[in-house]
């Protein structure tokens, strides 16, 4: 009996070594950084917050609004993995993403404001808050994507796959306003 529990639990501890390593992989790491961002991860949410929060461009309910946004192009983002490329310690990861296109719909507002600034003018004035209003009503209407690609970088530190910095068009590209 006591070498059928020792059979168990080598097995056991073999493949739970087995499945860590598995886990262990550039692909892995940044599939884990995607799916935080598509089951709205605490941090991730933290971040947006707090980025948001900063902004005073926008009102209260700007703000709202636009969170909500944010977390509909989280919850509905897709990704497909392209490649993965290791060399040694170093890796890439290209990644193929699906967003709604919150950058057209931004780039179109632009040009409806040049033929129609009266509709956001008030008191003679520019209105901020009206034309802030109007591209946020419009991107509550987008239901067309656009596909990026991103390129990860990332470095094994003590046998770990550890992620590198996103850059600012990477975080663009993810939020789907991305302009080129």
């Amino acid at each position: 009996m006591k070498k059928i529990i020792a059979l168990f639990l080598g097995i056991l501890f073999f493949t739970g070594c087995s499945f860590t390593d598995m886990m262990n992989t550039p692909t892995k790491r940044v599939e884990e950084f995607l799916g935080k961002y598509q089951t709205m991860d605490s941090e991730v949410l933290g971040q947006l917050s707090d980025v948001i929060s900063r902004n005073t461009s926008l009102t209260d309910e700007q703000k709202e609004t636009y969170r909500d946004l944010m977390k509909r192009q989280y919850q509905n983002m897709m990704y497909k993995v392209k490649e993965e490329t290791v060399d040694g310690n170093n890796a890439k990861v290209d990644v193929e993403i699906e967003v709604y296109d919150y950058a057209k719909v931004l780039e179109d507002a632009t040009l409806y404001l040049e033929n129609h600034e009266d509709e956001f003018t008030t008191d003679n004035k520019f209105d901020d808050e009206k034309f802030m209003d109007y591209k946020i009503k419009e991107m509550q209407a987008v239901k067309d994507k656009v596909k990026y690609t991103l390129n990860f970088t990332l470095t094994k530190e003590n046998d770990k796959w550890k992620l590198g910095d996103i850059t600012d068009s990477m975080r663009e590209k993810i939020h789907g306003i991305y302009q080129s």
